[in-house]
């Protein structure tokens, strides 16, 4: 044999090729080589270089690749080279066109899951469900072969949705993602659920004083509140505070004197306020109705909502979380819970985030929100009313 002789993989060598405790190669020609593994497995893999670094090519398992297959893919990943190509990226890259023209995008399976599932959700909820994924999921990664999704190109949507405040909704829908990657994986187009360890990388929990509610449970909750037959000053307390979003003990603690029913809103002077300065609540028709029906009832006295016990002291804070105990919503729902209801209703249907930051008494007292208060308040006046014909319709 001469020095430049050139030694050539054969069938026959391969085919008598048997695996041994550790994987080893059986070298061809020009870095083309079958790996062997200890199971037996036969792959056909192409070393080179790119960019200085090196590189391995996996080209496909024998028999189902040939002898003469693997040479002429490692001839097409030469002239790839030869004009500046990355092999392994172009294989990629095909491999992904044609699992597009195939259906298997992330959309296109999304859709598929929701089909399957749709049929047990209100239609309410099947258009938040969409609405949420068309908004904060497909824009990021619709077009994306489903089975080459990563852990961080998923959590980066998510983090979108937390980045505007709406935590709840990022953990909903990082479990609505979850599914639709576990439906992939059952249909076997994804190996992966890169969705479901994200809840480690993302705002683990929600304050229990925070806990609130989304559609579906909300509208659970509204009826069983309107048929609720207890304390009727607690029921209307308790509808009252998520049609006006404001505190639990603001509420409750309102006289009949902060009341204008002919200008239709509250005024909260700073005394009892958390953020001590005056408050101006705009009121809804829904709101005004509930005051109007409560002022022959309660409207002799201080209070709006008195106390059980005497009508010269307000309702205490647990009227309120008893109630909720007793229509089966503790640990679900909360007075508080209510304004981040609130808060996560309005942003996500586009309302102005001044107008809805003002309405919770959040803004700075800055020029700038002084200058605008009167601007506010009609913003706030169309806001509020929009806000209790939603949460009637969830009931009607």
């Amino acid at each position: 044999m001469t020095k430049n002789t050139v030694i050539m993989l054969t069938v026959k060598a391969i085919e008598s090729a048997k695996p041994k405790e550790k994987p080893y190669k059986l070298p061809d020609f020009e870095s083309l080589y079958l790996y062997i593994t200890p199971t037996g497995t036969k792959s056909w893999r192409y070393d080179y270089q790119f960019n200085g670094k090196r590189k391995t090519l996996t080209i496909g398992k024998y028999p189902y690749i040939s002898l003469s297959d693997a040479r002429n893919e490692k001839e097409l990943a030469r002239q790839m080279l030869a004009y500046g190509k990355d092999p392994a990226v172009e294989r990629k890259r095909k491999t992904l066109l044609a699992n597009i023209a195939q259906g298997n995008t992330f959309k296109k399976i999304t859709l598929e899951w929701f089909d399957t599932k749709k049929r047990n959700w209100s239609i309410n909820t099947r258009e938040m469900i969409i609405r949420y994924f068309e908004k904060d999921i497909f824009p990021f990664v619709g077009d994306m072969d489903i089975a080459q999704i990563k852990p961080l190109e998923m959590l980066n949507c998510l983090k979108q949705i937390e980045n505007r405040g709406a935590l709840e909704i990022a953990k909903k829908m990082r479990q609505r993602c979850t599914e639709v990657f576990q439906y992939a994986i059952i249909t076997e187009r994804a190996e992966n659920n890169p969705a479901r360890e994200l809840a480690k990388a993302m705002v683990t929990h929600t304050p229990e004083n925070y806990a609130f509610l989304m559609e579906d449970d909300m509208r659970e909750f509204m009826k069983a509140l309107q048929s609720y037959s207890g304390n009727i000053l607690v029921r209307y307390a308790t509808e009252l505070l998520i049609l006006t979003a404001v505190r639990t003990m603001e509420l409750l603690s309102c006289k009949w004197e902060y009341v204008d029913l002919d200008k239709r809103y509250i005024i909260l002077p700073k005394e009892s306020m958390k953020k001590s300065r005056v408050h101006v609540v705009p009121l809804s028709n829904q709101a005004i109705n509930i005051l109007k029906f409560l002022q022959p009832i309660t409207g002799r006295g201080e209070y709006v909502f008195f106390g059980r016990n005497s009508s010269s002291k307000h309702m205490s804070n647990g009227a309120i979380l008893g109630l909720i105990k007793r229509l089966g919503f503790a640990n679900r729902a909360t007075g508080h819970g209510f304004r981040h209801q609130f808060s996560s209703v309005l942003n996500e249907h586009g309302f102005n985030r001044d107008w809805i930051e003002k309405q919770l008494n959040h803004e700075e007292g800055n020029v700038r929100g002084i200058y605008n208060h009167a601007q506010y308040l009609e913003g706030r006046r169309e806001m509020m009313q929009w806000y209790a014909d939603y949460i009637d319709s969830l009931t009607a």
